[in-house]
Formats: C-alpha cells, structure tokens, sequence
C-alpha cells in the first residue's frame, strides 16, 4: 500500500495535561512518521484535544485500533480517530437522535407514561443491537402506546427529554461553517422537530405516531424511517455536496449502521458493540464536540449555544 497522508486526533475525557504527555508519547512511537517530541502535535483544546499529521503506507483502522489497545492498556480515557487528511470536514452532518443527540430513548420515555417501560425497552434493546426487525419492533412498541393523551407527549419532552454535551456546539458549529445539518431518526417527528429547534438543524426526518386527535391509535405512519431509509436521507442530503464521502454520521443503534459505514467519517457514540466495530471512530469517553475535534475544529472555532 502506497504511503498517504493521514491525521490523528486524540481527545480526552477531561484536562490533564500528564495525560496528554502521556498519549502523545506512546502514538509518536506507534504512528509511523512522527518523532517522539510534542513538536508536530497541534493544540484543537489546552490540555484536552490535540492533533498531528503524518505519512504512513498502513491503514488508517490498523494504526486506530493499535492505539486504542495501547491507550486502553495505559489506562487512559480517550477518544481516538485517525483518517485520511483529505476532506476532514465535512459539508454534511447527519446524526440519529434517541441515545445520540439526546440521552433518552423517547419511545421507552413514552412507554413509561403508559406502564409499559419496561415491556418497551427490552424490545428497544433488541431492536438497536440488530437481534430483531427494526419495522416490525417498532410496530410492536407502538402499539403498546394506544390510548395515551397527545397532551402527555409535551410532558415527556419537558421533563424527560435532555440534549446531550456538545449537539448544540457541534450543529451550530458545523452551520456557521456552511455545513448542512439533519436529523435523521427511527424515532417520532414530535421530538425531532423540538430536538431540531434546540441544536439549530436545518431539517429533521423521523416516524409519524398517528393519533384520532385526541389520542395515539397505536400505529405508526408507512412507509416506517429505519436503516435503509437513514441511508438514503444521507444520499439524497449529500448529492449536492460531494456526495457521502462528504457526510459526517453519528448514531449509536443497529439501525444507524448503514449510514455510519457509508459515510466519509462514521462516528459510533457511545455505541452498540455491532455499531462500535463498524463505524470509522468512536465516542465513549467524551461529548459530542468531539465530532468537531475529529474535523479539526478547535475551542477557537466552536460557536457556543
């Protein structure tokens, strides 16, 4: 394999700089092309988020997966991603919301007004692990919710519902830098349009609860928004912008897979184990500012909410 030119970047779950030291240490000894001194590590956030760029003839995976082994044996919580230099930021964000840009899954949140929590999220669970049907466990949990007030939908959003660390840094970021920004989820547009609202999306795509008016019947609108259909929204989203290679997506379910694969940078956070295998990088140790960190971003060019 002919050597190309690749990035590194390192992000840790909190500052210390010993830490830091420490990481920069071990990955000039494991990343081909890079001296031991600090020298070529560039600051992204003091103490926190560095980077540096080198040349190498191994893929980029082999060489991330060597310093998360390393990183892990050491002891440090860090966050990792090393790809090609080329177009590290992207004109696309593309992210799922339940467990992602939101720390809740709404239909479990849902289901608890309903007693059925605990019915429901074993079968969310199944459901994100890839173990059974997307369509059909949605269908399934849906159900569960017939005869629930429309009116109890805001409450679950008012005091169920919480925006996880860096979505509204990492949207509003990627937006004033002329990035398109979309929500894409298998979960309901009640809550993608709020969650869209918040961060500062430019759209959101997600499954329809239908209701008589007064209360959820117990079906979902067709056709259903699962893991082939996330993977044409990036398509579709991306055709003007250089196409898939030019989308950064982030999710954490079975059902983000296909599009996490697919795009030019593919970030499980805080994933399924299926997800955290497949995808290009990871988040389980920080927020999702990282995203931004991952791009090249630093605190410097970060729009605070």
């Amino acid at each position: 394999m002919a050597a190309i030119a690749l990035s590194f970047t390192f992000v840790l779950k909190k500052k210390d700089q010993a830490a830091c030291d420490k990481v920069m240490q071990i990955a000039a000894k494991l990343l081909a092309g890079v001296t031991v001194d600090r020298e070529p590590f560039h600051c992204l956030s003091d103490a926190r988020a560095y980077e540096c760029q080198f040349t190498s003839s191994q893929k980029a995976a082999e060489l991330q997966d060597r310093c998360i082994v390393r990183f892990e044996n050491e002891g440090l919580e860090a966050d990792i991603c090393v790809q090609s230099s080329m177009n590290r930021r992207k004109k696309l964000l593309i992210c799922d919301m339940d467990s992602t840009l939101i720390g809740q899954e709404c239909i479990d949140e849902l289901a608890d007004f309903a007693g059925m929590k605990n019915r429901v999220s074993a079968i969310t669970e199944q459901a994100m692990r890839g173990e059974i049907d997307f369509d059909n466990a949605l269908k399934e949990r849906v159900k569960l919710l017939k005869g629930l007030n429309l009116s109890v939908l805001q409450d679950c959003f008012e005091q169920r519902i919480h925006i996880n660390a860096g979505a509204q840094e990492l949207c509003q970021t990627m937006r004033h830098h002329g990035a398109k920004t979309v929500i894409v989820s298998g979960g309901f547009t009640f809550f993608t349009h709020r969650i869209a609202q918040a961060c500062g999306f430019d759209t959101h795509q997600a499954n329809i609860l239908i209701d008589d008016g007064t209360y959820l019947t117990g079906d979902v609108g067709l056709p259903i928004l699962g893991r082939e259909a996330k993977l044409d929204a990036m398509k579709a989203h991306s055709q003007d912008l250089g196409g898939p290679d030019m989308a950064i997506a982030i999710g954490d379910g079975a059902n983000d897979l296909a599009m996490i694969t697919a795009a030019g940078l593919g970030i499980a956070y805080y994933a399924k184990p299926a997800v955290a295998a497949a995808a290009h990088c990871a988040i389980t140790h920080t927020d999702l500012r990282t995203a931004l960190y991952y791009q090249g971003f630093s605190d410097d060019d970060i729009i605070e909410p």
